[in-house]
Parts: structure tokens; sequence; C-alpha cells
């Protein structure tokens, strides 16, 4: 009969299925025998925290929080004392809002400290995106019972949302940040740099083409955002072409500068579809193809490493035999046990197009030698299946392995997207020729530097064909400046120059001064393109007004102005920078912190430096983008709808570069045709402005 009286909201239910009070109220009585009045529908804010129990028939209120029960019969006391109590009660954690208590903080080094902590409800809120976001759960997961206990056993008064409401709150995110980035990249003013790269997925056998937006703040700090994952139709060089002009009109993006890519045909296609499309190219666009410099030392090594050397074969044959079984692994580690080897690599096998493959490969085998020659000690089919390594082989592939150990060093240090590397670009040219010229002195090595040498004239060869755009960024590095490019211009020559016709050191230094006054004129012509276009006044080295002079005559007044504002800018700039000279010596140099200091004494060089120093000379900013969509679109998850694909690509770089919650495997937003078509229609209208968009067959 009780559950007659009983209002649905029953008092929390314990294992023992007990009814907790307060120990100072009346427990439950049964039902009285005179009839009640039905109670109406609660309507006050105070039940959100009680429940409605009746005690000996009248209606009482029990807090959630710290079980007491209060009065709250309809036609006396009504709820006024329900809401005095729920402001007050000290364990309601709408009351700790504004209330700090002391927690526990344990950190990184494992040291604790004491802090205060107060609830904060966006603060938990946005908590629990991130763990889904960042932990890659399922959106379901919320339903997951012993999730919902936890997060009660917490917080009681955190409300779980539904995996919908987190979808949602993921795909606004999205349109937020894009918006804001829409608003610095459709800037005139802020210069933007494109990488870009196609990959098929192998689950769904679909192009998809990656570009990636690269720039330089007010602040002077890097930033890398990709702003475009669709797919494509076709990897043909007109086909990516229009895909680009498409990402660069749907972002409103007024000044792209360059555009870098690997070496294959079809993006020089790509190239020249884009420069024959996008305005306003310095000189006509032909510093706006930047070849990735980590391909070009891949193709470089490959070369080389065609010249398969007998000992480099005979150590992988050897790593090969022994990785073919759990038995031979098993009793090649028992044999580096037996010689006192302890590492913690194991031999590993290579991939023939990848020669930092087999780098790995035998920098792990010479240093396990002793190992081999235990081996096939043990192993009597080992020398009878294959040729077992000897003391030379291993000297030879240390020898190799000190030769590619350059080439990988560089190769990561071009794949950097955090920090300018333009102004290392010559550096790294020049110094990647004199090592393979070094080497090849070397009779072991003399055929590989001599196929290397041949790819590297291909692409770095002709000082005179080099983007000029590596020139003016050596030239702004205050270590380096024009005296480096003499320096390096003069080394080089040297190396190049035939034996049987040697030049004098007279010709060297002939030929080096005009290779210099011709990269100097071009960085003047540089220079002023920015001088025009720039509104930032001049410094004229005095108080005086030089540009005034009491006339009435405006001709000669204007002759005045101009000759005086032209020549103050080359001398307070331009000129004065590089007769400064260099400065060297400097440890732990930041080239951007630099400019930032010096913006003010160098105005127009600062920008040109900005843009320059913004440029990237690898692709592997939009070649990581591949890595995360093939853990998206994996064969379980081939149904992705366009939209959502690439607002989870994009919104997890920028979440990731920002230091915010990283959107990762997310799957359960990608099956929501609702939330994609929401997606397209906010991104149309970003994409709108009422301007009329580019016909890329014009």
């Amino acid at each position: 009969m009780v559950d007659n009286w009983v209002d649905n909201n029953e008092a929390t239910q314990f294992d023992d299925d007990e009814v907790f009070v307060d120990n100072t109220q009346q427990e439950i009585n049964e039902e009285p025998t005179q009839k009640r009045k039905r109670v109406g529908k609660t309507r006050s804010d105070c039940w959100k925290s009680f429940e409605k129990i009746f005690i000996d028939g009248v209606r009482h209120g029990k807090c959630k929080w710290c079980e007491r029960a209060l009065k709250a019969d309809g036609n006396n006391t009504g709820t006024s004392s329900l809401n005095k109590h729920a402001k007050n009660c000290k364990k309601n954690p709408e009351n700790l809002k504004n209330q700090q208590t002391l927690q526990f903080k344990k950190e990184p080094t494992g040291e604790g400290s004491v802090s205060t902590w107060k609830h904060d409800d966006k603060r938990i809120k946005k908590a629990m995106l991130n763990l889904f976001v960042v932990g890659g759960l399922p959106f379901n997961f919320v339903e997951n019972e012993a999730f919902i206990e936890y997060t009660n056993a917490l917080n009681g008064k955190v409300i779980v949302p539904c995996r919908t409401t987190i979808s949602k709150k993921v795909s606004l995110y999205y349109q937020e940040e894009r918006n804001k980035l829409v608003t610095f990249l459709c800037n005139p003013l802020n210069t933007i740099h494109l990488t870009t790269n196609c990959w098929t997925s192998p689950s769904k056998r679909v192009h998809y083409i990656v570009i990636t937006a690269h720039f330089i703040d007010d602040n002077w700090e890097m930033h890398k955002r990709i702003i475009n994952f669709k797919e494509l139709d076709s990897q043909r060089g007109e086909d990516i072409g229009k895909e680009v002009l498409k990402c660069i009109q749907g972002w409103g993006i007024k000044n792209v500068m360059t555009c870098t890519v690997d070496n294959a045909s079809s993006n020089d296609k790509a190239i020249e579809f884009l420069k024959n499309k996008l305005p306003n190219l310095y000189n006509e666009g032909k510093h706006f193809h930047i070849r990735c410099m980590a391909h070009i030392i891949n193709l470089i090594v490959r070369d080389g490493m065609n010249k398969n050397d007998e000992s480099v074969k005979c150590l992988q044959d050897a790593v090969r035999y022994i990785r073919k079984s759990t038995q031979r692994i098993a009793l090649f580690k028992k044999c580096m046990k037996a010689v006192g080897v302890e590492s913690t690599k194991f031999l590993c096998n290579d991939c023939p197009t990848r020669w930092n493959s087999t780098y790995d490969l035998l920098k792990i085998a010479v240093d396990l030698e002793k190992a081999f020659y235990e081996y096939e000690m043990e192993d009597r089919s080992f020398a009878r299946d294959v040729v077992t390594p000897v003391s030379e082989d291993f000297v030879t592939c240390r020898a190799m392995v000190s030769f590619l150990e350059k080439f990988k060093v560089k190769t990561e240090l071009v794949s950097t997207t955090s920090k300018p590397l333009t102004n290392r670009l010559f550096g790294e040219v020049c110094g990647i020729y004199k090592h393979i010229r070094v080497w090849s002195k070397n009779k072991r090595f003399y055929s590989i530097g001599k196929d290397m040498i041949d790819k590297y004239e291909k692409y770095w060869g002709d000082f005179e064909n080099l983007n000029d755009y590596m020139y003016f960024a050596t030239i702004l590095d205050l270590r380096m400046k024009t005296e480096f490019l003499r320096h390096a211009f003069e080394t080089l020559i040297k190396y190049k120059m035939p034996e049987n016709k040697p030049l004098s050191e007279l010709d060297i230094t002939a030929k080096t001064k005009s290779l210099i006054k011709d990269i100097e004129s071009r960085f003047e012509n540089f220079f002023n393109c920015y001088n025009t276009n720039s509104n930032v006044p001049f410094e004229t080295g005095g108080s005086q007004d030089a540009g005034h002079i009491d006339d009435d005559d405006d001709f000669v007044g204007d002759y005045f102005a101009q000759s005086v504002n032209s020549s103050a800018s080359k001398e307070t700039e331009l000129t004065r920078y590089l007769n400064e000279g260099q400065t060297q010596g400097i440890k732990d140099f930041d080239i951007l912190v630099w400019w930032k200091n010096n913006a003010s004494r160098y105005p127009i060089l600062s920008r040109m430096a900005k843009d320059l120093l913004g440029i990237q000379i690898s692709t592997v900013a939009s070649e990581s983008a591949f890595s995360t969509s093939g853990r998206i679109i994996d064969s379980y998850r081939a149904n992705l709808s366009a939209p959502i694909l690439e607002a989870l690509v994009c919104t997890q770089d920028w979440v990731r570069k920002s230091k915010k919650p990283i959107v990762d495997n997310i799957d359960d937003i990608l099956k929501d045709d609702d939330i994609a078509k929401e997606l397209e229609d906010a991104i149309r209208t970003q994409n709108g402005n009422g301007k009329r968009p580019i016909d890329i067959n014009e």
C-alpha cells in the first residue's frame, strides 16, 4: 500500500534496500486510513535537489545530498524551507562552485603539493569532451554502466551527456575554430605558405588530398594548420591544381607565397596550373614552387644504394635468415647473452625502397658482431645457406652506417615544422654535396658517390636556377648574410671545377663576385617590392623633416621628397643591415626572436623575414596527416562522410598545435548524416560572404 502513496522519484536505494533519511526524522509509517488529496505536479526548482517522500501521510522532501527530510506540505509549509536548505546545504555541489577546497596534486616529478579546487561546470564539460576525443573513446561509451557509476561517484552533480550531444559539440568546435582561421587567413596582410600531398586509402581505395597552411603570426610564432582533406577524383596534375585552388578560394586566402610539393611529375603540372591562376605572385611565380628537400635527399641516397655492396648484401642476407623462424631468433638471443652483448634493440629487416630501413638494419647488426660469430658455431646450416659475414664485412658496414648517418640527420632536420629552416636550406644543400665528395675519395664509396653526385646535380647543381627565396632567407640570417654565400660559392666552385682544367684563384673570386652581385640585385628588387607596398614610415636619421622645403614650387618639393624617401629607405634598412656585418657565436640563436626584437630597426626587412622564414622546405607536415586519417578510415569505419572526415583530420591538427583537446579516432560522429549536413551548411555560410566563387576553368 505504501507504493500508492509514494511518488515515482523514490528515495535512493542501496544494496541493503534500506531507505535513508535524516536520523532526526520519523520513520515512514503505514498508509493512513483517511483519504489524501492528490498532490499536483511539482514546479519549483528546489525539487531538483530533493526527492518526494511521505512521512505520516505528510509530504516531505529528502535532500539528495545530505539526506535530510524537510516538511513540504503544499497546504501549510510549501517549499520555502526546501529552497532555504538547497541554498545552504554544505554537500550540494551547486553551493561549491565558488567555494574552494584543498586537494592533493601530484607533480610530474613524482612530488606532491596541496592546491585549491572548486566546482566548475564549464571545466567539467570541457574535461568530459577532452576525455573522449583525446582518449579515443567511442561516443557510445557514455552509455557504459561502469562509466556512469564512476562519474556519479566522483561528483553526483555531473550529468553525463549522450553520444549525440558529444558529437554535436565536436562539430560546433570545428566550426568555431574554422571561423577563427578564416579571419586570419583571408587577411591580405598575412602571408600563407602551402604544403600538399596525395594519398590513397587502403580500406576505401579512394584518393585523398591534404593541404596544410603555414604562417608566422604577429608574435613571431610559427603555425601550421591542415585546412583541407578531401577526396580526389584522380592524381592528375590538373585535378590536384584545381583542388588546391578551390581550397584557397574556400578559405578566402589572398596572399599565397609558396607551395611545397614532392617531386612527382603530377605536382609539377599542378604548380604550373596554380601559377597561371593565382594573381600577384612575385616574379610571375618563378619561385612559387618549393621542392621537398626530404624527398630529394631520399632520391639521392637511393641512387647510391642501388649499387649493391657485397658486404652490405651479406649482412642483409644473414639478418633475413635469422629472422625467418622463431627458433633462430631465440638461438641468436641466446648467443647475445653468451658473448655478453646487452642491447635493447634486435635485428630488423629492411625495405628495398627505403634506404633508412637499410641504415637501421646495418646500425643494429654491426653492434651485434660477436653474436653473429657465436651463432655461426651454434647453427650449422647458417654457413651452408648464406654467405656468413666476416670481420671485413662489418668494417665496411660500419663505414656505410657513418656515411648514411649524415643523410638521416639531414632528413630529420628538414622534417621539423616548429621552427624556421629556410635560412639553413642553402647551407644544408652545400653540406650534403661536400659530404658526398669527401666520402667519394674512399674507393669503397667511389661508385656510390658518383651516382649520388649525378642526382644532386639534377636538382641543386645549377646555382642560378636555385630558388631565390633560399638565398634571400640566408641573407636575412645575421650570422650568414652575403659572406656565407661567398664562402659557399667559392667552396663549391673548387669542388666542381675539372681536375684537368683547374681555375685560378682570381677566376674563382671573379665568378663568386658575379654570383653574389646577381643575388644582391635580385634581393634589392625583392626589398623594393615590400618598400613600395609598405605603409611603415621610414627613419630619416635626424629630427628635422628632410623632405620638406620652404618653397611654393610643388615640382621642386616633389623632387626633394622623392629623393629623400628613396635614399633614406636604402640607407637605414637594406644597406645598413648588410653593412653591419655578421653576428656569430650566439648560443641557442633564435632567428624569429631576433627579428621580433629588431623589427623597429628594420620594419621592411622584418616583414620580408617573417614571410621568407615561414616557407616550408619539406612536405612532412602534410604527409603526417595521413597517419591520422589512416587510423580514422580503417576497415571498420569505411563509411565515413566526407565533411566529417575533413572536420576530424583538421580539428585534430588544430587542437594539437594549439595545445587543446586532440580530436582523434572519433567514429560515431561519422555516421550521423544530420551533423554532416550541418557542417556543410556552416562551411558554406562561412565561405559565402557574398563573394563570387573563382571559376577554376577560366
